[in-house]
């Protein structure tokens, strides 16, 4: 594992969520993993400065929380909860010490059927949390999700959508998340990526791989690297044509995967990195 070069390497703790934040530190350390992702849900349970006190601890640096989002809501006190929220989120990703918060926009409200109305109100909610992440340091990651999600989790399915949305704001408040799983399908995704990339709004770069069939439910359904359709290697290729050089970070929803051993499971993703780009 030593040998292996894992600079760029970072795992996001979903992929392993069977691992508490301890034993997620232990295991990273044994296997020379430098880089992690979070979510804010086993951050909250554990709690906020005593995860930033491990992760300082064990040397490791985050490079994503995972997530705020969720804005389509068209009931005021919803939308206020919302935005309440993503504050919180900003300040919990700026205590991590991480400058980047991925964002999973909103599917439709109850009893609407109008995608442009709800990513307006995606545009509304950004005026008025970009400028509060810019002040923390923290920029905002759009994440536009495979179109299978569009209608309960993320209007947000291009790069293209996205980038519409981030473009609205200076670069180092709101850009794009980059994933495997969500644009592989896109044959307009490599071009977005250059303008991205071009605007200094790749934020984040993510991955998963495609499988199929795809299990009940869907959301559990992204493979371990090396297991499906995509070539992650093509897909390295664009975000570094395009100017990326920062953190690689896998996030791989699958149940299967969360049934095993974590650190079996962490050591064989470490593994399965380094073989997609020899």
């Amino acid at each position: 594992m030593t040998s292996m070069d894992l600079s760029r390497f970072s795992i996001n703790q979903m992929t392993v969520k069977q691992l508490s934040l301890p034993e997620l530190a232990a295991v990273c350390g044994e296997l020379g993993v430098r880089q992690v992702g979070l979510w804010r849900e086993p951050v909250q349970e554990y709690g906020l400065a005593a995860t930033a006190k491990l992760i300082r601890g064990a040397g490791l640096t985050v490079t994503t929380l995972c997530r705020g989002g969720f804005f389509t809501a068209i009931d005021p006190e919803a939308r206020a909860a919302a935005l309440a929220d993503n504050r919180r989120a900003i300040e919990e990703a700026a205590a991590l010490g991480t400058n980047t918060l991925v964002l999973v926009s909103g599917g439709l409200p109850p009893g609407s059927k109008d995608l442009r109305a709800a990513r307006e109100r995606i545009a509304d909610a950004l005026a008025e949390l970009a400028p509060y992440a810019g002040e923390n340091g923290v920029r905002l990651a759009i994440e536009p999700l495979h179109p299978v999600y569009a209608s309960d989790r993320c209007v947000v399915s291009t790069l293209a959508q996205a980038l519409d949305l981030a473009e609205r704001f200076p670069a180092h408040q709101v850009g794009v998340a980059v994933d495997t799983y969500h644009i592989w399908w896109d044959d307009r995704a490599p071009a977005q990526i250059a303008r991205a990339g071009a605007g200094g709004r790749i934020h984040t770069f993510q991955l998963a791989d495609w499988t199929t069939p795809l299990p009940e439910g869907v959301l559990n359904g992204r493979g371990q690297i090396g297991d499906g359709a995509i070539d992650m290697r093509e897909w390295r290729g664009h975000v570094e044509a395009a100017g990326y050089t920062g953190p690689i970070e896998v996030e791989v929803f699958n149940e299967e995967l969360w049934a095993r051993d974590g650190r079996e499971v962490l050591a064989e993703t470490v593994e399965r990195f380094h073989s997609a780009f020899l």
